[in-house]
């Protein structure tokens, strides 16, 4: 009797731990949502896509330079802002973070990789973006599992199930350049 009822209680003990702890993740994202990029808050249309393993965004006129002897980069962000309709143009320069090569169905492709910030529902994401003209693309970004892993599940029947909401107080998630990668093997 005695040993019955420490298994019911060891049980009701772990089925509320488990309770306690799926109320704890993240809602669901949709694998279309809308995301801004910061600082600007343009706000674009993202494709969250589990078979990339590295996020992508638009990005034009590509150019490597040398700055205070380190590698950067300069490119330009050209696309409509999903709230405004507006067309949205910005020079930008960032550190290379490294290069990668993409093998798809297009064939092989040498990108650069930066350090970008963007807005999902109220929170701060720094993650890697490669940068790749994606003009015939549908969504000018793409977020892959290096950037999903941080967001939450994705609920592949869904779009837009949530609000890019950022402000001065929002959480900065920051990357964090000297962790290793282990699918890619960067250290």
């Amino acid at each position: 009797m005695r040993n019955g009822l420490i298994r019911l209680l060891t049980t009701l003990s772990f089925l509320m731990l488990l309770h306690s702890t799926v109320s704890l993740a993240k809602e669901p994202l949709g694998w279309i949502e809308k995301v801004q990029v910061q600082p600007w808050g343009v706000e674009a249309k993202a494709k969250l896509d589990t078979g990339a393993l590295t996020s992508s965004m638009h990005a034009e006129e590509i150019e490597r330079f040398e700055k205070q002897g380190e590698q950067w980069v300069r490119f330009t962000i050209d696309f409509e802002d999903a709230e405004t309709g507006d067309r949205v143009s910005q020079r930008i320069e960032r550190p290379l973070l490294r290069e990668f090569t993409a093998v798809g169905a297009g064939g092989r492709d040498q990108r650069s990789v930066v350090a970008m910030t963007i807005c999902v529902g109220n929170t701060l994401y720094e993650e890697q973006f490669s940068l790749r003209d994606r003009d015939n693309m549908i969504y000018p970004i793409l977020l892959g599992r290096r950037t999903i892993q941080h967001l939450g599940p994705v609920d592949v029947t869904r779009t837009f199930l949530t609000e890019a909401e950022c402000d001065a107080d929002s959480v900065l998630l920051s990357l964090n350049e000297g962790e290793g990668d282990p699918d890619i093997g960067v250290n």
